[in-house]
């Protein structure tokens, strides 16, 4: 038996690996989300959701990309692995993610190329959108450059192709590195953590989505929980996932805090101070 049986789940409700089926619409998400299609259907050219570690950049990202449908858009989703990304490697992804045919290998004949294949995307009625997740990798102000670029590719109705940018707040320093490009953001929107309520939601969300019938967190452990992740979200399900896996080694069928403080603890979540405070407590 493992916890799912134990707790009476269909499946994992906290695990960190993206899945839309467990996307949880928060204010701040939906708002951002109205915003950058906003930017899309207008034409803006570029808009940027800048965000803490773990705050759902890229689940917003691919959940934009799910809601940009194929009748009305051409749209792709570039995620950035490494900081050795090229000019010349970022050019020709980017015509690949918009179908341009045997891209060229200089520059000048690529830029041709996607400028055609723009134009007839424009003329077929969808609108080019390309999400571009952990930008902040791209430390390049010739890479920015070729942006900028991109951007000058328009019509009198706005510009042919809009990019998404998703990053850490690193990105702004990036975006500082061509200050014509920087300019150009037309739409900004900033992921932050989760009050508490929120968190309680999430928690009770993900529960529910992964079959669960009953309260398995206490409220109080669910206040121990935003505690230690900050409102977080990967680190909010890092502390479930373990938290129940901790249960069903207990054998507890219910989520207290002396679980959720156990499992601060053992991820190094919990510092010297506030043990101390805790045992302080206790005594």
């Amino acid at each position: 038996m493992d916890y799912l049986a134990f707790f009476k789940l269909k499946e994992h409700p906290f695990s960190t690996a993206v899945d839309s089926k467990f996307y949880y619409n928060s204010t701040q998400h939906a708002e951002a989300i109205i915003r950058i299609k906003y930017a899309v259907d207008t034409m803006k050219g570029l808009a940027v959701v800048v965000g803490d570690i773990g705050t759902g950049k890229t689940t917003l990202a691919r959940r934009v990309l799910d809601e940009l449908d194929e009748e009305h858009y051409e749209a792709a989703l570039l995620v950035v692995l490494h900081s050795s990304v090229t000019t010349d490697w970022l050019m020709k992804k980017i015509a690949m993610q918009i179908e341009v045919k045997d891209p060229g290998i200089a520059s000048v004949e690529l830029l041709g190329q996607i400028y055609e294949r723009l134009l007839e995307i424009h003329e077929s009625g969808l609108k080019t959108v390309v999400l571009i997740d952990e930008v902040q990798m791209l430390q390049s102000q010739e890479i920015m450059e070729e942006f900028r670029g991109l951007l000058n590719m328009e019509i009198p109705g706005g510009k042919l192709i809009t990019f998404v940018f998703f990053g850490l707040p690193e990105m702004e320093a990036l975006l500082s590195l061509d200050e014509p490009l920087k300019q150009r953001v037309a739409i900004r929107c900033t992921l932050t953590a989760f009050p508490e309520d929120i968190t309680r939601e999430y928690i009770h969300h993900r529960l529910k989505i992964a079959g669960c019938e009953s309260n398995i967190f206490k409220p109080d452990a669910i206040k121990l929980v935003h505690l230690y992740s900050k409102g977080i979200p990967r680190l909010i399900n890092n502390i479930c996932d373990n938290a129940l896996l901790e249960g069903f080694l207990v054998k507890k069928n219910v989520i207290d805090k002396d679980i959720v403080e156990s499992v601060a603890i053992g991820l190094g979540l919990k510092t010297e101070e506030e043990k101390k405070s805790t045992k302080r407590r206790e005594m």
